[in-house]
């Protein structure tokens, strides 16, 4: 039942939003109580927490193990990392608008639990790139705190557009952003 309310609590707050979604919502498109719901969750905001934990795990999970794996060099960790990220918003379409959308709901200390780990997704980029520098694989004065960002950015805020079903897939989108990540898009 914990897993129906959260499904159900997903879509509820893609469709309308946190705020305009009640508890009372939730319950009427189960057809279960209040009751039911306060055994699960103490609050609608421990519910969205719940969601964002799920989503933020899920993707440090992947994340690491890419990071992980000694076979491979920066570049095709990047476009991997890349890819996941993009193949993650494609595969947990309404989860991934609902953490990138509504995380401002979170109160100070929900925000607490969740933004350390996105801290950690960010630095996971941050030491890949540095590493890449390193080993002469990219440029020696990027700044790599800003590229770092750029990479987010542009992976994640594709929840906005990118459609599974759309002309490029989402292994296409990917390998165009980090060739534009890696190339720049000035003529040679």
């Amino acid at each position: 039942m914990k897993e129906k309310i959260t499904e159900v609590s997903i879509q509820l707050f893609e469709k309308k939003g946190f705020s305009e979604t009640s508890i009372q919502d939730i319950c009427d498109a189960l057809e279960v109580t209040k009751g039911t719901f306060y055994y699960y969750f103490n609050s609608k905001e421990e519910l969205l927490l719940d969601i964002h934990l799920a989503y933020i795990h899920d993707i440090l999970e992947r994340q690491e193990k890419i990071l992980g794996d000694e076979s491979k060099d920066a570049r095709t960790k990047l476009y991997d990392v890349v890819y996941m990220l993009i193949h993650s918003i494609a595969r947990q379409g309404v989860s991934a608008r609902v953490f990138f959308r509504e995380m401002r709901h979170l109160s100070e200390n929900k925000l607490a639990v969740v933004i350390p780990k996105r801290t950690q997704l960010r630095l996971n980029i941050e030491t890949l790139l540095r590493q890449g520098v390193a080993d002469g694989e990219f440029r020696k004065d990027l700044n790599v705190e800003i590229a770092t960002f750029g990479v987010l950015g542009i992976a994640n805020w594709s929840y906005q557009w990118f459609h599974p079903d759309g002309v490029l897939t989402d292994k296409e989108v990917a390998q165009i952003f980090v060739d534009m990540v890696l190339k720049g898009i000035e003529s040679p």
